[in-house]
């Protein structure tokens, strides 16, 4: 097992610079996931931890020793790719024993490390099949097995369960992550999927347009996300974000959107002069249906989505669009009003200009 540290890394492809000073610590076991949207450099970085990618500036080590010059042989790592392959004129056995059989090592060795490897991922009574004879869920396992025959002290995952069908990803999700339980390797995956990330990882990396949004446990990033962006990728369905200024009036001072509304503002917001603007932040499951007496704001439904153990309601909030995921059936139609009940201590705002997340 081995800690990775990534030092002001950068990379650039000629005067074109897709990854900007990322400084990033993963612990020794740890299992850390980079996520965020297309293009924002988090298959770059991983490629660059397996030195499939050269290193523009800054350096990455793995353990104590820097390897931006070493060969990807050379840094004691196992990569699972999105398309496994896997080579399909060999069987599963001889698939995952095969880069044991290109170090030279002894039958007895490789028979040893599939056999275990085997156990680990249920795949012992397959070890005859060929790939063509597997589901794609049994096909990402042998993937995994054969990385695990090599005893790496870092697996590399780059968006492994991108071809699965929904059902088969929540499954592989789960034996992922029972995997790492086991092992206790340390594990870097790359994912879109920001569901993945919440689920499996003990600390998620969020980035964006190349450079490191934030870095922190999944609940952390849901509850204190550190800038718009944050809050608004961290969550599905996404956290209701609604432009406008801090407004003064009778009694104790509110957040008002363009067109007037008037919403609360959360518990412990002080020093927020009046005409300040803000962008005011509150997820879709910490609004409340009231009876209309303790309501907050009104809103008028465009679209009502039972999904079974929960209803999600799309509704227009003044001007702004929202969206609200309650427990309960909601008997509401479209065109619809319904009052609506903020929960005062989850509700965050955040600087307009800077996008910052403003304490409270």
């Amino acid at each position: 097992m081995a800690s990775i540290a990534l030092r002001d890394v950068g990379k650039s492809y000629g005067h074109h610079p897709v990854l900007h000073d990322v400084n990033v610590d993963i612990r020794d076991g740890e299992f850390v996931i980079l996520v965020g949207p297309s293009g924002c450099g988090k298959s770059t970085l991983l490629r660059m931890i397996a030195g499939l990618e050269e290193v523009t500036d800054g350096d990455i080590a793995i353990g104590n020793r820097v390897v931006n010059d070493l060969a990807p042989k050379e840094r004691d790592i196992a990569m699972v790719f999105q398309n496994y392959a896997l080579y399909p004129h060999m069987t599963v056995a001889e698939n995952m024993a095969f880069s044991l059989r290109l170090a030279g090592a002894a039958k007895a060795q490789k028979d040893e490390a599939v056999r275990r490897a085997a156990a680990i991922l249920d795949l012992e009574t397959l070890l005859d099949r060929y790939p063509r004879e597997l589901s794609g869920g049994q096909r990402q396992r042998v993937a995994m097995g054969r990385a695990i025959v090599r005893d790496p002290a870092v697996f590399l995952f780059d968006e492994p369960l991108s071809n699965l069908d929904a059902k088969l990803r929540v499954q592989m999700r789960t034996e992922i992550k029972a995997l790492h339980q086991r092992l206790k390797t340390t594990m870097v995956y790359v994912t879109h999927d920001q569901i993945e990330a919440m689920t499996m990882a003990d600390r998620i990396v969020v980035m964006n347009g190349g450079r490191v949004e934030q870095v922190g446990a999944p609940l952390d990033l849901y509850d204190r996300p550190a800038n718009l962006f944050v809050a608004g990728f961290i969550g599905s369905p996404a956290m209701n974000l609604f432009a406008g200024e801090v407004a003064s009036g009778d009694g104790a001072p509110a957040f008002r959107i363009a067109d007037g509304t008037r919403l609360p503002l959360p518990e412990g917001a002080v020093g927020l002069q009046p005409g300040r603007r803000v962008t005011y932040g509150i997820r879709p499951e910490h609004m409340e249906l009231s009876d209309g007496s303790g309501g907050d704001a009104e809103a008028t439904v465009a679209v009502v989505e039972p999904t079974g153990s929960e209803t999600q309601v799309f509704c227009r909030l003044g001007n702004a669009d929202a969206v609200g995921v309650f427990r309960d059936r909601v008997a509401a139609q479209p065109g619809d009003r319904i009052a609506l009940r903020f929960r005062r201590e989850r509700i965050l705002l955040f600087d307009t200009g800077t996008g910052e997340r403003i304490a409270s």
